[in-house]
């Protein structure tokens, strides 16, 4: 395999494409037969778990595609469908039948303002994105359905993307200091649960100022927001 490019501009072709292995291609980078090409211009990433590759931008308008985790809120519902706002141009739909274990007789039952963790199943330019609540491919939640409590905060699609990185450790840092659970969507949303409104406060102030950091100076930026927020009035979350 030739040196895959850092930086790519849309229409640089990328030589990672292989018939004989299983590609996963995230936002950023379409495939046409053997061909991979960067439909937007960033910075080029991979995760060698599920060889997952996918490019960084600074897009300030999330673009749904397909087979992304996001996190949206429930606006509307009908007998079939939850109307989902997920920060695209259109709401995504949720089928009632699209959690773990639903069924016509036993489904979800939830209401408007709801927080959900979903993964797109459809995902087309001028049509409105789809998705579910579950793995369909094991019948399984695997982490998703309604987020209950917590707190949702707005961030970067590119501190999203980041956070998806597994040697980003900002989250690792966090656990180690305060009990919490972390949903994160491509979408630029975090949701954020933890044991009290001060931890909350601060895993959110954390995440937040982690984006252009590297290890190192994430632990000593967690360090000092965990005894600042503990010590002191709680800062703004914004």
């Amino acid at each position: 395999m030739s040196t895959v490019p850092t930086l790519v501009i849309p229409g640089d072709t990328l030589p990672i494409a292989d018939g004989e292995v299983t590609l996963r291609l995230g936002p950023g980078l379409t495939q046409t037969g053997n061909t991979v090409q960067a439909v937007q211009a960033g910075r080029v990433q991979h995760n060698p778990h599920g060889n997952r590759w996918w490019v960084n931008s600074s897009k300030k308008r999330y673009v749904p595609s397909t087979g992304e985790p996001v996190i949206g809120t429930v606006v509307g519902r009908s007998a079939d469908y939850y109307r989902v706002d997920i920060g695209s141009a259109h709401s995504a739909l949720l089928p009632v039948l699209a959690f773990e274990g639903a069924t016509k007789r036993n489904r979800p039952n939830l209401n408007v303002g709801a927080v959900v963790y979903g993964r797109l199943t459809l995902a087309h330019t001028y049509m409105e994105p789809e998705i579910e609540c579950y793995n369909s491919t094991t019948g399984k939640a695997d982490g998703y359905g309604e987020l209950q409590g917590g707190f949702v905060i707005q961030v970067s699609l590119h501190l999203c993307q980041r956070l998806m990185n597994p040697s980003t450790k900002v989250l690792d840092v966090l656990g180690s200091h305060i009990p919490l659970d972390v949903a994160v969507g491509l979408n630029g949303r975090i949701w954020i649960h933890t044991d009290s409104t001060k931890n909350t406060i601060a895993a959110a102030n954390a995440i937040r100022h982690s984006e252009f950091l590297d290890a190192s100076e994430c632990h000593a930026m967690v360090k000092r927001i965990i005894s600042t927020t503990h010590t002191s009035e709680p800062m703004e979350t914004d």
